[in-house]
Protein backbone atom coordinates (compact mmCIF):
# COMPACT_ATOMS: atom_id res chain seq x y z
CA UNK A 1 0.00 0.00 0.00
CA UNK A 2 1.21 3.63 -1.23
CA UNK A 3 -0.39 6.20 1.51
CA UNK A 4 0.82 9.67 2.76
CA UNK A 5 2.13 7.91 6.62
CA UNK A 6 1.11 9.36 9.74
CA UNK A 7 2.65 9.74 13.14
CA UNK A 8 3.45 5.62 14.68
CA UNK A 9 2.67 4.07 11.41
CA UNK A 10 5.50 1.87 10.54
CA UNK A 11 6.39 2.41 6.26
CA UNK A 12 9.57 2.18 4.44
CA UNK A 13 10.58 5.06 1.69
CA UNK A 14 10.82 4.88 -1.90
CA UNK A 15 10.94 6.94 -4.60
CA UNK A 16 9.33 9.86 -2.35
CA UNK A 17 6.56 7.52 -1.43
CA UNK A 18 5.64 5.47 1.98
CA UNK A 19 5.08 2.10 1.69
CA UNK A 20 2.67 0.09 4.62
CA UNK A 21 3.39 -3.68 3.69
CA UNK A 22 0.46 -6.47 4.85
CA UNK A 23 0.34 -9.80 3.64
CA UNK A 24 -2.47 -11.43 4.26
CA UNK A 25 -1.01 -15.01 4.31
CA UNK A 26 0.04 -16.58 7.44
CA UNK A 27 2.17 -17.48 9.80
CA UNK A 28 2.99 -14.69 11.44
CA UNK A 29 -0.52 -13.24 13.30
CA UNK A 30 0.91 -9.74 13.46
CA UNK A 31 0.63 -9.37 9.73
CA UNK A 32 2.82 -6.30 9.56
CA UNK A 33 6.46 -6.26 7.47
CA UNK A 34 5.03 -8.62 5.03
CA UNK A 35 5.27 -11.07 7.62
CA UNK A 36 1.71 -13.00 7.00
CA UNK A 37 -1.64 -12.29 8.88
CA UNK A 38 -4.96 -11.59 8.96
CA UNK A 39 -6.88 -8.54 7.32
CA UNK A 40 -5.87 -5.48 9.30
CA UNK A 41 -8.93 -3.69 10.77
CA UNK A 42 -10.00 -0.70 9.24
CA UNK A 43 -8.76 1.36 12.19
CA UNK A 44 -5.54 0.21 11.62
CA UNK A 45 -4.77 1.54 7.86
CA UNK A 46 -3.72 5.20 7.26
CA UNK A 47 -5.38 7.41 4.24
CA UNK A 48 -4.39 5.14 1.09
CA UNK A 49 -3.27 6.84 -2.26
CA UNK A 50 -2.66 3.72 -4.08
CA UNK A 51 -2.91 -0.24 -3.70
CA UNK A 52 -0.14 -2.43 -5.09
CA UNK A 53 -1.70 -5.95 -5.74
CA UNK A 54 1.45 -8.74 -5.10
CA UNK A 55 -1.48 -11.43 -5.54
CA UNK A 56 -1.37 -14.66 -7.75
CA UNK A 57 -3.93 -16.82 -9.20
CA UNK A 58 -7.72 -16.80 -9.03
CA UNK A 59 -9.15 -13.85 -6.59
CA UNK A 60 -5.79 -12.07 -6.30
CA UNK A 61 -5.40 -11.41 -10.67
CA UNK A 62 -8.97 -12.43 -11.89
CA UNK A 63 -10.09 -9.49 -11.11
CA UNK A 64 -11.94 -10.12 -8.07
CA UNK A 65 -9.63 -7.94 -5.94
CA UNK A 66 -9.41 -5.39 -8.76
CA UNK A 67 -13.31 -4.95 -8.25
CA UNK A 68 -13.70 -4.86 -4.38
CA UNK A 69 -11.12 -1.77 -4.84
CA UNK A 70 -13.12 -0.31 -7.84
CA UNK A 71 -15.83 -0.39 -5.17
CA UNK A 72 -13.59 1.41 -2.89
CA UNK A 73 -12.65 4.36 -5.22
CA UNK A 74 -9.38 3.58 -4.70
CA UNK A 75 -6.41 3.54 -7.77
CA UNK A 76 -4.90 0.35 -8.05
CA UNK A 77 -1.49 -0.55 -10.13
CA UNK A 78 -2.36 -3.14 -12.99
CA UNK A 79 -4.92 -3.83 -15.06
CA UNK A 80 -8.78 -2.72 -14.21
CA UNK A 81 -11.41 -5.83 -13.83
CA UNK A 82 -12.03 -6.65 -17.61
CA UNK A 83 -8.27 -6.80 -18.54
CA UNK A 84 -7.42 -8.42 -15.59
CA UNK A 85 -10.33 -11.34 -16.02
CA UNK A 86 -9.70 -11.40 -19.41
CA UNK A 87 -5.92 -12.60 -19.34
CA UNK A 88 -6.39 -15.30 -16.39
CA UNK A 89 -9.06 -16.69 -18.52
CA UNK A 90 -6.12 -18.35 -21.11
CA UNK A 91 -9.35 -20.07 -23.10
CA UNK A 92 -11.14 -16.38 -23.62
CA UNK A 93 -7.11 -14.17 -23.96
CA UNK A 94 -6.96 -16.55 -27.05
CA UNK A 95 -10.28 -16.64 -28.69
CA UNK A 96 -10.25 -12.26 -28.71
CA UNK A 97 -6.26 -12.68 -29.71
CA UNK A 98 -7.16 -14.69 -32.56
CA UNK A 99 -10.14 -13.49 -33.60
CA UNK A 100 -8.05 -9.89 -33.70
CA UNK A 101 -5.60 -11.27 -35.44
CA UNK A 102 -2.49 -11.81 -33.03
CA UNK A 103 -0.98 -15.43 -33.47
CA UNK A 104 -1.50 -17.87 -30.81
CA UNK A 105 -1.03 -21.88 -30.81
CA UNK A 106 -3.89 -24.11 -32.03
CA UNK A 107 -5.84 -24.87 -29.22
CA UNK A 108 -8.70 -27.05 -28.06
CA UNK A 109 -11.46 -25.92 -24.86
CA UNK A 110 -12.87 -28.33 -23.02
CA UNK A 111 -15.69 -27.88 -20.86
CA UNK A 112 -15.68 -31.02 -18.74
CA UNK A 113 -13.83 -34.05 -18.33
CA UNK A 114 -16.28 -36.38 -19.99
CA UNK A 115 -15.99 -34.54 -23.31
CA UNK A 116 -12.37 -34.28 -23.69
CA UNK A 117 -11.18 -35.69 -26.85
CA UNK A 118 -9.30 -39.27 -26.86
CA UNK A 119 -5.81 -39.28 -27.20
CA UNK A 120 -5.98 -39.93 -30.67
CA UNK A 121 -8.58 -37.31 -31.35
CA UNK A 122 -6.44 -34.78 -29.89
CA UNK A 123 -3.09 -35.98 -31.21
CA UNK A 124 -4.71 -35.79 -34.72
CA UNK A 125 -6.21 -32.28 -34.13
CA UNK A 126 -2.96 -30.74 -32.28
CA UNK A 127 0.00 -33.02 -32.89
CA UNK A 128 1.93 -34.48 -30.11
CA UNK A 129 3.40 -33.08 -27.47
CA UNK A 130 0.23 -31.59 -26.19
CA UNK A 131 0.00 -29.31 -23.43
CA UNK A 132 -2.61 -29.81 -20.95
CA UNK A 133 -3.43 -26.49 -18.76
CA UNK A 134 -6.03 -25.79 -16.52
CA UNK A 135 -7.93 -22.22 -18.28
CA UNK A 136 -8.01 -20.18 -14.86
CA UNK A 137 -4.72 -20.76 -13.15
CA UNK A 138 -1.44 -19.24 -13.16
CA UNK A 139 2.25 -19.92 -11.76
CA UNK A 140 2.21 -23.12 -14.52
CA UNK A 141 0.01 -24.77 -11.40
CA UNK A 142 -1.47 -28.38 -13.14
CA UNK A 143 -0.10 -27.62 -16.40
CA UNK A 144 1.43 -30.71 -18.17
CA UNK A 145 3.19 -31.15 -21.22
CA UNK A 146 2.21 -35.13 -22.22
CA UNK A 147 3.24 -37.48 -25.08
CA UNK A 148 1.47 -40.91 -24.30
CA UNK A 149 -2.30 -41.75 -23.76
CA UNK A 150 -1.77 -43.19 -19.89
CA UNK A 151 -0.08 -39.31 -19.53
CA UNK A 152 -2.74 -37.28 -20.87
CA UNK A 153 -5.05 -39.16 -19.23
CA UNK A 154 -3.38 -38.07 -15.66
CA UNK A 155 -2.89 -34.74 -17.04
CA UNK A 156 -6.64 -34.12 -17.80
CA UNK A 157 -7.69 -35.49 -13.81
CA UNK A 158 -5.03 -32.88 -12.56
CA UNK A 159 -5.72 -29.85 -14.69
CA UNK A 160 -9.76 -30.62 -13.78
CA UNK A 161 -8.73 -30.68 -10.39
CA UNK A 162 -7.66 -26.67 -10.56
CA UNK A 163 -10.68 -25.78 -13.03
CA UNK A 164 -13.91 -26.42 -14.92
CA UNK A 165 -11.94 -25.58 -17.72
CA UNK A 166 -8.84 -27.01 -19.58
CA UNK A 167 -6.97 -26.36 -22.61
CA UNK A 168 -5.27 -28.79 -24.87
CA UNK A 169 -2.36 -27.13 -26.66
CA UNK A 170 -0.36 -27.56 -29.73
CA UNK A 171 3.42 -27.38 -28.34
CA UNK A 172 5.63 -24.72 -30.33
CA UNK A 173 8.80 -25.57 -30.81
CA UNK A 174 10.82 -22.96 -30.09
CA UNK A 175 12.24 -19.88 -28.03
CA UNK A 176 10.52 -18.51 -25.16
CA UNK A 177 10.39 -14.74 -25.45
CA UNK A 178 9.04 -12.24 -22.79
CA UNK A 179 8.24 -8.34 -23.13
CA UNK A 180 7.47 -5.93 -20.35
CA UNK A 181 4.78 -3.57 -21.19
CA UNK A 182 3.76 -0.22 -19.11
CA UNK A 183 1.30 2.21 -19.81
CA UNK A 184 -2.33 3.17 -20.22
CA UNK A 185 -3.51 4.70 -23.40
CA UNK A 186 -0.51 4.91 -25.13
CA UNK A 187 1.63 1.11 -23.67
CA UNK A 188 5.17 0.85 -24.63
CA UNK A 189 7.14 -2.68 -24.69
CA UNK A 190 10.66 -3.19 -23.20
CA UNK A 191 13.57 -4.76 -24.55
CA UNK A 192 12.91 -8.84 -24.98
CA UNK A 193 14.28 -10.91 -22.62
CA UNK A 194 14.72 -15.04 -22.94
CA UNK A 195 13.73 -17.90 -20.84
CA UNK A 196 15.81 -20.83 -21.42
CA UNK A 197 14.19 -23.66 -19.26
CA UNK A 198 16.24 -26.28 -17.92
CA UNK A 199 13.24 -28.30 -17.72
CA UNK A 200 10.86 -30.00 -20.47
CA UNK A 201 8.98 -26.96 -20.02
CA UNK A 202 9.07 -23.58 -18.05
CA UNK A 203 6.84 -25.32 -14.76
CA UNK A 204 5.41 -24.24 -11.55
CA UNK A 205 8.70 -26.57 -9.92
CA UNK A 206 11.58 -24.60 -12.39
CA UNK A 207 9.80 -21.25 -11.70
CA UNK A 208 9.48 -21.65 -7.90
CA UNK A 209 11.59 -24.55 -6.37
CA UNK A 210 14.62 -24.77 -8.63
CA UNK A 211 16.97 -22.07 -8.35
CA UNK A 212 18.45 -23.56 -11.43
CA UNK A 213 14.98 -24.11 -13.43
CA UNK A 214 15.72 -21.62 -16.11
CA UNK A 215 18.53 -19.15 -17.10
CA UNK A 216 17.06 -15.28 -17.85
CA UNK A 217 18.65 -13.99 -21.18
CA UNK A 218 18.27 -10.05 -21.05
CA UNK A 219 18.30 -8.74 -23.31
CA UNK A 220 17.39 -11.71 -26.15
CA UNK A 221 20.04 -12.25 -29.11
CA UNK A 222 17.52 -11.06 -31.63
CA UNK A 223 17.83 -9.52 -34.64
CA UNK A 224 16.10 -5.63 -35.26
CA UNK A 225 13.71 -7.11 -37.32
CA UNK A 226 12.26 -9.69 -34.72
CA UNK A 227 12.93 -7.70 -32.42
CA UNK A 228 10.50 -5.23 -33.37
CA UNK A 229 7.85 -7.39 -34.68
CA UNK A 230 8.11 -9.04 -30.57
CA UNK A 231 7.18 -5.39 -29.42
CA UNK A 232 4.41 -4.52 -32.07
CA UNK A 233 2.77 -8.29 -31.12
CA UNK A 234 3.39 -7.42 -27.28
CA UNK A 235 1.47 -3.78 -27.17
CA UNK A 236 -1.00 -5.31 -29.64
CA UNK A 237 -1.68 -8.12 -27.41
CA UNK A 238 -2.17 -5.41 -24.34
CA UNK A 239 -4.57 -3.29 -26.00
CA UNK A 240 -6.87 -6.00 -27.78
CA UNK A 241 -7.18 -7.72 -23.64
CA UNK A 242 -7.77 -4.57 -22.41
CA UNK A 243 -4.44 -4.03 -20.25
CA UNK A 244 -3.66 -1.03 -18.19
CA UNK A 245 -0.78 -0.20 -16.27
CA UNK A 246 1.31 -3.24 -16.53
CA UNK A 247 1.70 -6.17 -17.92
CA UNK A 248 4.13 -9.51 -19.12
CA UNK A 249 3.52 -10.82 -22.59
CA UNK A 250 4.85 -14.06 -23.01
CA UNK A 251 6.00 -15.07 -26.49
CA UNK A 252 7.00 -18.22 -28.39
CA UNK A 253 9.34 -17.55 -31.42
CA UNK A 254 9.08 -20.51 -33.92
CA UNK A 255 12.20 -22.57 -34.72
CA UNK A 256 10.63 -24.54 -37.34
CA UNK A 257 6.95 -24.73 -38.65
CA UNK A 258 4.45 -26.37 -36.05
CA UNK A 259 1.09 -26.94 -38.02
CA UNK A 260 0.15 -23.18 -39.40
CA UNK A 261 2.33 -21.83 -37.54
CA UNK A 262 5.32 -21.10 -40.16
CA UNK A 263 8.78 -21.28 -38.79
CA UNK A 264 10.00 -17.57 -37.94
CA UNK A 265 6.73 -16.80 -36.51
CA UNK A 266 5.87 -14.73 -33.33
CA UNK A 267 3.07 -16.65 -31.66
CA UNK A 268 1.38 -15.20 -28.08
CA UNK A 269 1.89 -17.56 -25.42
CA UNK A 270 -0.14 -15.86 -22.77
CA UNK A 271 -0.14 -12.10 -20.68
CA UNK A 272 0.61 -11.97 -16.84
CA UNK A 273 -1.22 -8.96 -15.28
CA UNK A 274 0.37 -9.10 -12.39
CA UNK A 275 3.90 -10.39 -12.91
CA UNK A 276 6.63 -11.30 -10.34
CA UNK A 277 8.05 -7.92 -9.49
CA UNK A 278 11.21 -8.17 -6.67
CA UNK A 279 14.37 -6.81 -8.07
CA UNK A 280 15.44 -10.20 -9.96
CA UNK A 281 11.96 -10.74 -11.56
CA UNK A 282 12.02 -10.66 -15.38
CA UNK A 283 9.31 -7.64 -15.63
CA UNK A 284 11.75 -5.26 -13.95
CA UNK A 285 14.60 -6.28 -15.29
CA UNK A 286 13.52 -5.94 -18.49
CA UNK A 287 12.52 -2.80 -18.02
CA UNK A 288 16.26 -1.72 -16.47
CA UNK A 289 17.76 -3.16 -19.40
CA UNK A 290 15.57 -0.79 -21.31
CA UNK A 291 16.98 2.44 -19.13
CA UNK A 292 14.17 2.71 -16.58
CA UNK A 293 15.60 2.27 -12.80
CA UNK A 294 13.32 -0.10 -10.14
CA UNK A 295 12.24 2.75 -8.28
CA UNK A 296 11.39 4.97 -11.72
CA UNK A 297 9.73 2.05 -12.55
CA UNK A 298 7.46 1.91 -9.41
CA UNK A 299 7.15 5.18 -9.11
CA UNK A 300 5.32 5.44 -13.01
CA UNK A 301 3.54 2.24 -12.18
CA UNK A 302 1.64 4.69 -9.01
CA UNK A 303 1.09 7.43 -11.30
CA UNK A 304 -0.39 5.30 -13.90
CA UNK A 305 -2.82 4.19 -11.24
CA UNK A 306 -3.96 7.43 -9.89
CA UNK A 307 -4.18 8.93 -13.57
CA UNK A 308 -6.24 5.97 -14.39
CA UNK A 309 -8.85 6.50 -11.09
CA UNK A 310 -8.62 10.28 -11.86
CA UNK A 311 -10.11 9.46 -15.65
CA UNK A 312 -12.31 7.10 -14.55
CA UNK A 313 -13.93 9.09 -11.65
CA UNK A 314 -14.44 12.03 -14.27
CA UNK A 315 -16.93 9.73 -16.64
CA UNK A 316 -20.68 9.94 -15.53
CA UNK A 317 -21.95 6.84 -13.88
CA UNK A 318 -25.94 7.89 -14.09
CA UNK A 319 -28.29 10.03 -15.45
CA UNK A 320 -31.00 12.29 -14.32
CA UNK A 321 -34.02 12.32 -15.24
CA UNK A 322 -35.43 15.25 -15.43
CA UNK A 323 -36.11 16.07 -11.98
CA UNK A 324 -37.38 12.49 -11.42
CA UNK A 325 -33.52 11.47 -9.64
CA UNK A 326 -30.64 9.44 -11.06
CA UNK A 327 -30.61 6.83 -12.63
CA UNK A 328 -27.28 4.55 -12.74
CA UNK A 329 -24.46 3.08 -10.62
Amino acid sequence: FFFKAEDGIRSHALSGWLVFVYNTHPPDPAGREGSGGGAPEPAELPELDVIFPVLHGPFGEDGTVQGLLRLAHLPFVGPGVLGSAVCMDKDVAKRLLRDAGVPVAPFITVLSRHEAPSWEEAVAALDAPIFVKPANMGSSVGVSKVETDPDYRRALDEAFSFDTKVLLERTIRGREIELSVLGNETPEASVPGEIAPTHAFYSYEAKYLDHDGADLIIPADLDAETTARAREIAVRAFRVLCCEGMARVDLFLATEACGPIPAGSVVVNEINTLPGFTRISMYPKLWEASGVSYPELIDRLLRLAIERAERDERLASAIDLQGGGEVGA
